[in-house]
């Protein structure tokens, strides 16, 4: 075996929907093993019966190294003590996004990463995409010029903002982190990439419109099973998650280990995702739009918004010499000289959410990580830990912004 393919020991720290995702993409290719996984939950534990189990990663991190490297997939708030830990002791380290919730834990990974030597990769899978790549390619090799500006949305999806961010764990700001930050810091990373260049000054606007207790219908009960109006209503826990019922997937996989019809609907009966999304404690926003000053003047908008269909982010890019309008399957290429237009087919092997593996980016990212790894070659990883410390940081900016009215630049001051 080549040093290239080479076998790769993993830990998986958190063995959620995420920590199992990447460990079975890495898996699956049989270039990996999962000789270790650390979950406070026996049931997540019990999803990788080869590897030694530990219901605390402390557990693992008290003995010499077990393994090449650690997914470090827990909740958001939970990151920075594991992802410190496990660098220091050599492991190399896979790191689901956002990387931290406070800009000094973010330093502190980035600084212990960098001490360590360590391959640490944030996942910022959208980088990975076929689509990303081709788009990317067009864009280095001047097919529309120098870019100007940038406009780009990213559409939630209505059951998925309800799922994720009124019912779930990335509700409320204080038991996770700001919805700019735990769902957009994809986005923020990306347009970086694909402009090659820093953010200066960020302005933002945005708020809890929606799912809110004054905007509950009349009669509605507290649980969707129990709800005279549910059979008309856009977000029915009921309608977005039974039609799963006996597939092991995300997001039914959130609710409940055992995804049988009885399971699913006891639940539903007395587990958050059953709850009306007019009834929860929810506070992080459901809209949010971010204007973006880059280096040298080019400008790009980005909308968050949770009332879409669940699709592929859509971009159009302005530049000096064309323009490209895409939307996650195809690039169309406008050229200004010829007056023609040209589409590009990506074919992405999945939907743009995390059931879908993001368009391909899970398992472009975890492919990239593992050759990383066995060949201590860091070219396959996209973003360096200071390039993911900059993508955190204009998030936060945004929020400042969001939360002030005031345009901030990237220094933490404000601008005018």
């Amino acid at each position: 075996m080549g040093e290239a393919t080479r076998m790769v020991t993993l830990a998986v720290v958190g063995a959620g929907s995420r920590g199992t995702s990447y460990a079975r993409h890495a898996t699956s290719t049989g270039r990996a093993r999962v000789v270790a996984v650390a979950d406070p939950l026996g049931s997540r534990r019990d999803r990788f019966p080869d590897a030694v189990p530990y219901a605390d990663w402390r557990e693992l991190a008290a003995l010499p190294r077990q393994a090449d490297a650690v997914v470090v997939a827990t909740q958001d708030r939970d990151h920075v003590e594991p992802a410190v830990r496990f660098a220091e002791l050599g492991y190399d380290v896979l790191l689901e996004k956002p990387m931290a919730v406070s800009e000094d834990d973010c330093r502190a990974i980035v600084a212990a990463a960098e001490r360590s030597g360590a391959v640490f990769a944030v996942c910022h899978v959208l980088r990975y995409t076929p689509y990303t790549r081709a788009l990317k390619a067009l864009l280095d090799g001047g097919r529309i010029g120098e870019i100007v500006s940038v406009q780009h949305l990213e559409p939630v999806g209505w059951w998925h903002q309800a799922h994720s961010y009124v019912r779930g764990n990335w509700r409320r700001a204080d038991e996770a982190t700001f919805m700019l930050l735990a769902k957009s810091c994809h986005d923020l990373d990306w347009l970086v990439h694909l402009t090659g260049k820093r953010v200066t000054r960020v302005s933002s606007f945005g708020g809890l419109h929606h799912f809110r207790p004054e905007n509950r219908p009349e009669g509605a009960a507290d649980r969707c099973l129990d709800c005279s109006v549910e059979p008309g209503c856009p977000y029915s826990a009921t309608r977005i998650y039974l039609p799963l019922a006996g597939e092991h997937v995300w997001p039914l996989s959130v609710l409940t280990d055992d995804v049988s019809e009885a399971g699913v609907l006891e639940a539903l009966r007395t587990g958050p995702y059953g709850r009306c999304v007019y009834a929860c404690d929810n506070d992080v926003v459901d809209h949010q739009v971010v204007n973006l000053e880059f280096e040298g003047g080019t400008t790009a908008s980005f909308t968050m918004t949770g009332f879409t269909p669940a699709l592929h982010r859509q971009t159009r890019i302005f530049g000096t010499r064309g323009s490209i309008d895409g939307d996650g399957d195809r690039l169309t290429v406008h050229d200004f000289v010829t007056g023609r237009s040209c589409v590009v087919d990506t074919r992405p092997s999945g939907d743009g959410t995390a059931r879908g593996g993001h368009g391909g980016g899970d398992a472009a990212l975890v492919e990239a990580f593992l050759t990383a790894v066995a060949t201590r070659d860091r070219a396959p990883i996209l973003s360096s830990p200071a390039e993911s410390l900059h993508s955190h940081l204009i998030a936060w900016a945004a929020e400042r912004s969001r939360l002030t009215g005031e345009t901030v630049s990237l220094g933490g001051q404000p601008g005018h």
